[in-house]
Formats: C-alpha cells, sequence, structure tokens
C-alpha cells in the first residue's frame, strides 16, 4: 500500500490509541472518522486519536509538537494523561529526546525512565464536592480539575461489582461539559489504591492518567494528606502519582507501549469521513505488530 494514511497502535496500561503522525495538519480529521477509527468492529478500534502536529501548523505557538487528541465518539478533549505518554514514547522511537508536549491543557514536560514515562501534569485544583450516582446509589466526591473534569469518589463500596456500563449520574451545573467519574478504595492514603473510570466521550476504559491523578488527590484528601507518591491500580495495570504541595504541581508515572503500525485505506477513510454510522466500505488497513 503506497498511498494509504500511516497509524500507529498504543495503549498505556491498557488505555489505547491509534496514533496518526500528521506534522503539517493536513488530514482532515473529522468527527465521523475519529468515531469510525476507534470503532472495535468497523475500524481499528481504541479509546481515542492522538494526532502528531507541529505546533506551528496547527497556528499555535509553544512546544514544536502538539498532542491534537480526541476522545472515542469524535469530541475533542483537553487532556489526556495516558495519551501523553503513548504520544512521547512515539516520538522517542522518531528520535525525539523528550522535553514539553503541547496539550490542550497547557505544556507538559515529559522525561523516559526504561519502560515507564513520566509527565509533568501541572497543577491539579479541587473546585468542589458533589456525588456520582450509579443504579440510583450516590456515592460523595471531589470535583478536581487535572486540565479536563473529574469527580473522584472514594468509597468503602466493592467497586467491582459497579455498574459503569451506563454514564454514573452527576451535577450537571457543576460539570456542564461532562466529567470522568472514578470510584476508589480504600482510602488509606498509602497505597496502593484501586481504581475505576468512566470516561466522558468513551465510556468505561481500562485506565485513565488524568483520572489517576484525581484519584489520587482524593484517595490522599480522605487520609488527611496533601502530598505524596501512591500507586494506583487500575483495571489495566499499576500507575503512579507523585502530589506535591496539595496538588500545586504532580507527575504521573506509567508504562508506554506501542503495539503495531501499518496504513490506514483510503477508500476506508474517505468513506468514513462521509458517514455517521454503519459499515464502512473497503479494508480498514493493515498493520504489523511491534
Amino acid at each position: 500500500m503506497t498511498d494509504g494514511i500511516p497509524f500507529v497502535k498504543g495503549h498505556g496500561t491498557q488505555n489505547d490509541f491509534v496514533v496518526l503522525p500528521d506534522p503539517d495538519a493536513a488530514l482532515d480529521l473529522s468527527a465521523a472518522r475519529v468515531a469510525a477509527l476507534c470503532d472495535r468492529r468497523r475500524g481499528l478500534g481504541a479509546d481515542g486519536v492522538l494526532r502528531v502536529a507541529r505546533s506551528a501548523a496547527l497556528g499555535l505557538e509553544g512546544p514544536e509538537w502538539f498532542m491534537d487528541y480526541r476522545n472515542a465518539d469524535g469530541s475533542i478533549a483537553e487532556m489526556c494523561g495516558n495519551g501523553v505518554r503513548v504520544f512521547a514514547r512515539f516520538l522517542q522511537r522518531s528520535g525525539w529526546s523528550g522535553g514539553p508536549v503541547g496539550t490542550r491543557a497547557g505544556d507538559k514536560i515529559v522525561t523516559f525512565d526504561g519502560e515507564w514515562v513520566d509527565v509533568e501534569m501541572g497543577r491539579a485544583r479541587i473546585v468542589g464536592e458533589s456525588v456520582a450516582r450509579v443504579a440510583g446509589r450516590e456515592f460523595a466526591g471531589i470535583a478536581v480539575d487535572v486540565g479536563n473534569p473529574h469527580l473522584a469518589c472514594v468509597t468503602t463500596a466493592d467497586i467491582a461489582a459497579l455498574d459503569l456500563t451506563v454514564p454514573p449520574g452527576r451535577d450537571e451545573a457543576l460539570f456542564p461539559n461532562g466529567a470522568n467519574v472514578e470510584f476508589i478504595a480504600p482510602a488509606d492514603g498509602a497505597g496502593p489504591v484501586a481504581m475505576r473510570v468512566h470516561e466522558r466521550g468513551v465510556g468505561e476504559t481500562r485506565s485513565c492518567g488524568t483520572g489517576t491523578v484525581a484519584a489520587a488527590m482524593a484517595s490522599l484528601r480522605a487520609a488527611g494528606r496533601d502530598s505524596g507518591r501512591l500507586p494506583v491500580d487500575t483495571p489495566g495495570g499499576r500507575l503512579e502519582v507523585t502530589v506535591r504541595e496539595g496538588g500545586a504541581s504532580t507527575v504521573l508515572h506509567g508504562p508506554a507501549v506501542l503495539v503495531a503500525e501499518g496504513e490506514l485505506d483510503r477508500v476506508w477513510w474517505e468513506a468514513a469521513g462521509a458517514e455517521s454510522g454503519g459499515t464502512s466500505a473497503g479494508n480498514v488497513g493493515h498493520s504489523v505488530a511491534r
């Protein structure tokens, strides 16, 4: 295939992404295309899309590279902690040695530690208290701004038994643009703690980087602490979060894996841009395991 659109598939603790190398921002990355690409039956399947574009090509100032992140439903999101690590791993493989990555939630400093990637996530702010509702049951939580909105609920309940196939109920006034909702147990602030998450625009995912930061903030707060390094176990694996000075700065530590690369079929790409559902024409693409 010579006229295809290059892609790379990767994941961070099984929160998976399609990476689209697009330095000149030439791709028409419509919501329909993103949704089709992330569909696990008619596309490649992913929790989101990471477009690798130069900031200048997008008319932005800042670092050379900008992470143009899209949720699986095609909506634009401010930030994705696992996505930044996968994005950085791709750049590293391409010869990039580290530094800042531009995101809609500000520039993020990235460093490499073997198989793990550390991301300076910046400030995490507790902006209120609220409740999440699951199957008629209320869970008290704190609203945390990690560049995107979270409702982190520390609970003594069996979080493995929660039905997160539908979005948890939330306060629409506090979260007018939706929220990622985390359920965390136990609340000793020493760790490790367990977390499950329902991400806006995606559904339940195996992991969420910014959600892990929110979970660490909530767990530490419940234990009467405002700083520390906390292991967080997600269904997809372990991450660690460093919280400094009550959230004045935070660091997300975790693995980032590149799985495959290949080309998207150009006929499929064009058809996907013209539809909002159904089956696209042609093959999706081919890939090579890494």
